[in-house]
């Protein structure tokens, strides 16, 4: 009986801190976090979804080069990505990307290695990140991390160097409950992946207290922060990653 109320009140520590947050564990495995189906035009073609992974391409670039100067779209399936549009040098047939010099181009000999239909496709290549400082959640990255240890060094541009952004302000939010400790977010680790764009003004409002609605439940359904934390970047229920402290 001792033995059993002892490994009882272990499971609820190891639980704790995701049923504080409201959260539960339902992320897909490590290898497959941050893969996307890319098929908005491609069914409609009788040709398979194209599948993305975020990891691997991560090493190599920011989220700025994809979702700013190649004009991807934040959401998935938003993007009028075609196979004409590839040839022609834009989206992942950029000059540096997918064009037949740095990565395989858009020949008949290469369509399978994205048009698969498989969120699972090279996931034997995750190996190679095991060196990566290790997360909790999500992919089990720190890319954040990772960068700053100058393990991984992403391009931030492809053709056009952009503006260093120097801005490291910190934004504090208190929850309305006092058990929670306040949610701290760094611009300067953010501007590292991303360019102001990305954010402001459409995922918020570049004034202080000019978001509205801006509540955990607004986050889980893929609204603000959620944009990207629970797709890509460590998922929601990585708690003490933003709410530093515990109170």
């Amino acid at each position: 009986m001792l033995i059993r109320t002892a490994l009882a009140f272990a499971l609820l520590l190891i639980m704790l801190p995701v049923v504080a947050c409201g959260y539960q564990d339902s992320q897909p495995p490590a290898y497959k976090y941050g893969n996307i189906l890319i098929s908005r035009t491609s069914i409609k073609g009788g040709v398979k979804p194209a599948t993305f992974s975020h990891w691997l391409h991560r090493r190599q670039y920011t989220c700025r080069v994809c979702h700013f100067e190649l004009e991807f779209n934040m959401k998935v399936n938003t993007t009028e990505i075609t196979e004409a549009a590839n040839k022609a040098g834009r989206y992942c047939g950029t000059s540096g990307c997918h064009d037949g010099k740095k990565a395989f181009g858009h020949d008949d000999n290469n369509c399978e290695k994205c048009h698969n239909g498989k969120l699972t496709y090279g996931k034997e290549k995750f190996s190679e990140l095991s060196e990566l400082p290790k997360a909790m959640y999500g992919d089990n990255i720190n890319w954040a991390e990772a960068l700053k240890k100058g393990m991984i060094k992403p391009k931030n541009y492809l053709a056009a160097k952009p503006a260093e952004i120097v801005f490291n302000k910190q934004l504090v939010f208190s929850p309305k409950r006092l058990s929670i400790a306040p949610s701290v977010f760094p611009h300067a680790e953010h501007t590292e992946w991303l360019d102001c764009a990305n954010c402001h003004p459409d995922i918020f409002n570049i004034k202080r207290k000019g978001t509205r609605h801006f509540t955990k439940a607004q986050l889980m359904q893929g609204r603000f922060c959620g944009v990207c934390h629970g797709t890509v970047a460590f998922p929601l229920m990585d708690c003490q990653r933003c709410h530093k402290e515990t109170r």
